[in-house]
């Protein structure tokens, strides 16, 4: 497989927009019933909901890069990153960085903000 960073044509990109719009449409509708499901959570739950879904865009996100990590120590360096209740496990680099990561992403709330960050992070780690 080649990644995208090797392809002659890196960082110039094309696509054709009107194969990706249904996927897009289905992605925002996904995103609003997620937003309103949350909203009427109360804070315990939608704390939890908020740590499941960065924890897991960081284990997806390394494992498409071949690194697997622990999903319990992941939680708990977000939970820790975010000021919040966590156990005292010792954590490992890479589920810390990951978890730095997916918290500076969350809290700029922009992930183009933060994309030249994630890029120079990941291939640190590599």
């Amino acid at each position: 497989m080649i990644w995208n960073w090797q392809k002659p044509d890196w960082p110039e990109f094309t696509w054709d927009a009107s194969s990706l719009r249904r996927a897009e449409e289905q992605f925002l509708l996904g995103c609003g019933s997620f937003a309103g499901t949350v909203k009427h959570l109360d804070s315990t739950d939608r704390e939890q909901i908020t740590i499941e879904a960065m924890s897991q865009e960081a284990l997806t996100s390394s494992e498409i890069e071949g690194e697997f990590l622990d999903r319990a120590s992941v939680q708990s360096s977000i939970r820790r990153q975010l000021g919040l209740g966590s156990d005292k496990r010792r954590v490992k680099p890479a589920e810390r960085g990951i978890s730095e990561l997916v918290v500076d992403l969350y809290a700029r709330r922009r992930v183009d903000a933060g994309s030249i960050g994630w890029f120079s992070f990941s291939q640190s780690t590599l």
